[in-house]
C-alpha cells in the first residue's frame, strides 16, 4: 500500500466532515459558514474522541489561502464608484457604528482587566459586522429586494474597507512594540493612500487594456488563470510592501471589478473561493478550544451580549444620523448585530503577531457561532420591537424623530457649489498625478539609472536618464498644472466676482510648484550645478511640458483611455441594455423604490402576458423593463409577455415587493410524483392484420397525439431505416422503430 502524504489524509478528513456538517446545516436552513466552524471543531485535536489533523502548519497555509481568496472574492463584488455615488449617508452611518462598537470593546476588555493589545484588537473584532453572513440572511428571508438591506450592504462595504485599513494600523502598533507614535500612524495610513491609488490608478490602465486586446486567445479556463494569477500576483507584492497579502488581494479584485469581464470572473471564481473559503472556516474551527470556552463563558456572553445591544442601539443611531426613519433605522441596526469572516481575519492577525493571549481566539469564535445563529432571529425581531417602542412612545417624539430624515445639509448658493466642486477636483487629480509622477521618479532613478550606468559613461548616462525621465513624466506633469483652468467651474468663479481670482490664481502656483519639485529633484539628482541654474532649467522645462502641443496631445490621450477602462463596464451596459436607470437614485429616497426579479424556470408565470398577470391589482407594483437575453423592452405593454429568466425591473415599495417575491417563488410547477417513470425507451414494432394501423397513414394513426409516440423510421434490412411521408399507408409485414416514453411505448405495443 503506498504511504499517502499526511496533507491528503488530513484534507479527505475535513472535506468529508465539513460535507457531512454543512448538509445537517443545510437542512436545518442554517448559514453553511457554521457548519464549516462546527467541522473544524471536530476534526480539531481539542476533540480527542475523534479523528484530528495531523498538519497544521499545511492546514494553515490552505488556510491563509483561503482568505486571500476569500478577499479576492469580496473585491469583485466591491467598486469604488459604487463608494463615490452613495454620498455621505452611508459614510456616517459606518463611522458612527465602527468606533462605537471599538469603544465598547475596548470598555469590556479593561473590565475584565484585559491587556492594553487584547482590548485593541477585541475592540477591531466588535466593529466588524460579517458581510457574507447578512448577505445570506437576507437572501434566505427572501429580504435582497427590501430598500434596508441596500442600505445595509452599502455600510458593509465601508467597514470592509476600514477592516482593510483597521488591519495595517494595528500592524503597526503591533510591530511598534505597544508603544507606536503618531508619526508612525500617520505614515501608514499616507502609505496605503499611496498605494491603494497607484495601484487603482496602474491597474486601471494596464490590466483592462490587456484584458481588451486578448479577448480572442481568453475562453474560461485562461480567463481563471489570469485572474488568479493576477490576484496572487498582488498578494506577494503587497507583502513586499508591508501589507497583508489579504489587502493585495482584496484590491486586485476592486480593480477586476471594474473590467466587462468582471462578472465572468466572479462566477468562475466562485468555486475556487468555495473550496478554499471552506477550508479557511474548517481551520477557524480548529482554533476554539472546548475547555477555554467552558473557562471563559462569562467573558463570551458578555461580548455576545455586547455585540447585539450595541449595534442594535448604535447602529440604528448611525442609520438615523445619515437621515433614516426609526423603522428602517431600526431593521437596519438589528440586521448588523454580529461579527464574522473579518473578525476573524483580525484574530488570526493578533495572533500570527504574538501580540493577543491565545484564549482570546476560540472566545471570539464562539461568540461569532452564536451571534450568526441569532442573525435570522435579529432581523425578523426588529419590526416587532420597532412597534412595541411606536406603542409606548409619545406620538409626539416619534414624529420628531422621524423627521430627523427629511432634513438635508443645504447645498448653499451656487459660488460655494463651484467652489467645492472645483477644490475636490484638484485635489483627486493632484492626488493622482502626484502619486503616479512620484513612483515614476523612484522607478526611473533607482533601476533605469542603475542599469544605463553600467552600459554608458558619465555624463552621458545622466544626461540619457534625465531625458527619459522628464519624457516620462511630462503628460502627468502637464495634467497636474493644467488639469482643470478652463473648466466651467473655474471660469464661473473668476468672472463672478474679482474676489475670487486671488485664489484661483493660488491653486494654479500651487500645482505649478510641485511639479517644478519634481524636475528640479530630478536635475539635482543627476547633475552637479548650482540651485538657481536647477531652478532655471526646471521652469524652462515646465514651460516646454506646458506649451508643448505634442505633450498635449500625449496627456489627452493617456486619459481617455483611463477613462475608457474604468467606464468600460458601464459603456458595455449601455450597449446591451443592461444599463440601471438613471431614475433609480431618486427612487431609493423615497418610499418606493426600484428593484431586479428573475423569472424561475418552473414559474407558473411563464408565458402569460402583463395583463393576465395583472401586476398592478394583484400587487401594487409596476414593471417597467423587461431584460431577456439581449433583447431589452423599456415600458413593456400589456400584451409583452414573460419568459422563463427574463429579469424584469419592477417599482413598488417593500411590502409590495415583497408580496411579488413570495407569490411568484410559489406559484411554481409542482414537482412530480418520484414513481412517475419518464425513461424514454426505442421499440421495434412490427405491423399484423389485425393490427389498428394496417391499412392507415401515419396521420390517421395519431402516433404523437393518441400515443405520445414518435415514428423514428421503417426498417428497409437490417441496417438501414427509411423515412417516410405522412401520407404513406403501413402495409402487412412493415417494421416500425418508435421512441417514447416506457409506459406509452408499451401501450403502443399492445394495441398492435
Amino acid at each position: 500500500m503506498h504511504n499517502i502524504p499526511s496533507l491528503i489524509q488530513d484534507l479527505a478528513l475535513i472535506l468529508m466532515t465539513a460535507a457531512v456538517v454543512t448538509l445537517i446545516f443545510k437542512k436545518l436552513k442554517q448559514p453553511l459558514v457554521l457548519g464549516y466552524i462546527m467541522a473544524g471543531v471536530l476534526v480539531s485535536p481539542n476533540m480527542t474522541f475523534m479523528m484530528s489533523v495531523v498538519d497544521h502548519e499545511n492546514i494553515k497555509t490552505w488556510s491563509d489561502i483561503g482568505v486571500m481568496f476569500l478577499l479576492f472574492a469580496l473585491g469583485l463584488d466591491f467598486s469604488f464608484k459604487k463608494i463615490l455615488r452613495m454620498g455621505m449617508a452611508p459614510i456616517i452611518a459606518a463611522i458612527t457604528i465602527v468606533f462605537s462598537m471599538m469603544t465598547i470593546g475596548t470598555i469590556v476588555a479593561h473590565g475584565f482587566g484585559w491587556s492594553e493589545m487584547n482590548g485593541l484588537f477585541l475592540s477591531g473584532m466588535l466593529a466588524m459586522s460579517s458581510t457574507t453572513i447578512i448577505y445570506k440572511a437576507f437572501d434566505d428571508l427572501g429580504l435582497k429586494q427590501q430598500q434596508f438591506s441596500s442600505l445595509v450592504m452599502s455600510v458593509l462595504i465601508l467597514e470592509d474597507i476600514l477592516a482593510i485599513v483597521l488591519m495595517v494600523v494595528l500592524t503597526t502598533i503591533a510591530k511598534g512594540d505597544n508603544d507606536a507614535s503618531n508619526g508612525q500612524m500617520i505614515a501608514s495610513l499616507l502609505n496605503i493612500v499611496y498605494f491603494l491609488v497607484l495601484w487603482f490608478v496602474a491597474g486601471l490602465f494596464f490590466i483592462p487594456t490587456i484584458l481588451r486586446s486578448c479577448r480572442r486567445l481568453i475562453n474560461d479556463e485562461v480567463l481563471l488563470i489570469v485572474s488568479l494569477a493576477l490576484c496572487c500576483a498582488m498578494a506577494v507584492y503587497a507583502s513586499v510592501v508591508g501589507f497583508s497579502p489579504a489587502f493585495g488581494s482584496f484590491v486586485m479584485g476592486s480593480i477586476l471589478a471594474e473590467t466587462v469581464e468582471a462578472k465572468k470572473i466572479e462566477k468562475l471564481v466562485t468555486p475556487v473561493k468555495n473550496f478554499f473559503g471552506a477550508i479557511f472556516f474548517v481551520g477557524v474551527g480548529m482554533l476554539v478550544d472546548i475547555h477555554i470556552v467552558f473557562e471563559q463563558w462569562l467573558p463570551i456572553l458578555i461580548i455576545t451580549l455586547a455585540i447585539i445591544v450595541g449595534q442594535s442601539v448604535f447602529g440604528t443611531l448611525g442609520f438615523m444620523l445619515s437621515g433614516q426613519p426609526l423603522k428602517t433605522a431600526m431593521r437596519c441596526g438589528f440586521s448588523m448585530a454580529q461579527i464574522g469572516e473579518f473578525s476573524f481575519i483580525i484574530a488570526s492577525l493578533g495572533l500570527a503577531l504574538g501580540v493577543i493571549d491565545d484564549f482570546l481566539y476560540p472566545v471570539v469564535v464562539t461568540v461569532s457561532v452564536v451571534t450568526t445563529f441569532l442573525t435570522p432571529y435579529m432581523i425578523r425581531g426588529s419590526v416587532p420591537v420597532y412597534n412595541i417602542i411606536e406603542n409606548h412612545l409619545p406620538k409626539v417624539w416619534i414624529s420628531r424623530i422621524n423627521k430627523l430624515s427629511d432634513i438635508a445639509p443645504s447645498n448653499g448658493n451656487r459660488s460655494e457649489s463651484y467652489w467645492r466642486n472645483l477644490l475636490r477636483d484638484l485635489v483627486i487629480n493632484t492626488l493622482i498625478y502626484a502619486v503616479l509622477s512620484t513612483t515614476i521618479t523612484f522607478i526611473m532613478l533607482t533601476f533605469v539609472y542603475e542599469f544605463i550606468i553600467n552600459l554608458i559613461p558619465q555624463p552621458w548616462a545622466s544626461m540619457v536618464c534625465g531625458i527619459v525621465s522628464i519624457l516620462c513624466l511630462a503628460p502627468f506633469l502637464r495634467a497636474m498644472v493644467m488639469k482643470k483652468n478652463r473648466s466651467e467651474e473655474f471660469r464661473q468663479l473668476w468672472i463672478s466676482s474679482r474676489h475670487n481670482r486671488a485664489p484661483l490664481t493660488f491653486t494654479v502656483l500651487v500645482r505649478v510648484v510641485l511639479a517644478l519639485c519634481y524636475i528640479f529633484y530630478i536635475c539635482n539628482f543627476l547633475f552637479n550645478f548650482s540651485k538657481a541654474l536647477m531652478v532655471v532649467v526646471a521652469m524652462a522645462l515646465l514651460g516646454w511640458i506646458v506649451y508643448s502641443r505634442r505633450m498635449k496631445l500625449n496627456s489627452i490621450r493617456l486619459e481617455r483611455l483611463f477613462i475608457q477602462n474604468l467606464r468600460s463596464k458601464e459603456f458595455a451596459s449601455r450597449a446591451s441594455g443592461k444599463r440601471r436607470p438613471l431614475f433609480e437614485g431618486h427612487l431609493l429616497d423615497r418610499n418606493i423604490h426600484i428593484s431586479e426579479v428573475e423569472l424561475p424556470a418552473d414559474s407558473l408565470w411563464a408565458g402569460k402576458t402583463l395583463r393576465e398577470l395583472n401586476f398592478g391589482k394583484r400587487f401594487g407594483v409596476h414593471v417597467s423593463s423587461i431584460q431577456r437575453g439581449r433583447i431589452h423592452i423599456n415600458i413593456p405593454s400589456a400584451n409583452d409577455m414573460l419568459l422563463p429568466g427574463d429579469v424584469f425591473r419592477v417599482i413598488g415599495n417593500d411590502e409590495q415587493l415583497t408580496k411579488l417575491t413570495g407569490s411568484m417563488n410559489l406559484e411554481i410547477q409542482p414537482e412530480e410524483d418520484d414513481t412517475i417513470d419518464h425513461e424514454m425507451q426505442l421499440r421495434r414494432l412490427i405491423i399484423h392484420s389485425n393490427s389498428p394501423f394496417f391499412g392507415k397513414s401515419l396521420i390517421e394513426c395519431g402516433l404523437k397525439d393518441k400515443y405520445n409516440c414518435m415514428l423514428v423510421g421503417l426498417e428497409e434490412d437490417e441496417d438501414a431505416l427509411s423515412q417516410i411521408p405522412p401520407t404513406y399507408r403501413f402495409e402487412k409485414g412493415d417494421i416500425l422503430w418508435v421512441v417514447g416514453e416506457k409506459a406509452d411505448v408499451y401501450r403502443l405495443a399492445d394495441e398492435i
